[in-house]
């Protein structure tokens, strides 16, 4: 079907698809100060807007919206065309409380009563 339409209307197509993508997704990767839309994300990996984003190697953070999501660790970066794919290494999720460092019991108490 592709090769009925002008090269016009293929790129407007594209155009809008890439628009439509950038409008759906609320991920974008920070790094530092600068920010870059995510157009598709999987287990490990994503795809960002190569005309936007510059090829990204190292630590960053994966926001959905305003909240802090993942922090990611990319190892390898391919451009093919106007999309850049980001694969990564590590995907950790951001917990909003600390970490224990003891073990909590199932069946311990949830509370202690002060002493009358």
């Amino acid at each position: 079907m592709q090769e009925f339409l002008s090269k016009e209307v293929l790129a407007g197509l594209e155009t809008a698809r890439k628009s439509r993508e950038r409008k759906q997704s609320r991920l974008r990767i920070q790094v530092g100060e600068a920010v870059f839309p995510v157009l598709r994300f999987w287990h490990d990996g994503c795809v960002l807007d190569g005309k936007l984003s510059p090829k990204l190697r190292g630590l960053v953070d994966l926001y959905d919206g305003s909240r802090h999501v993942f922090q990611c660790l990319i190892v390898a970066t391919t451009g093919d065309g106007d999309e850049i794919t980001c694969e990564f290494k590590r995907l950790t999720p951001v917990t909003d409380a600390p970490a224990l460092d003891f073990w909590r019991d199932d069946s311990g108490p949830v509370a202690y009563l002060p002493k009358a």
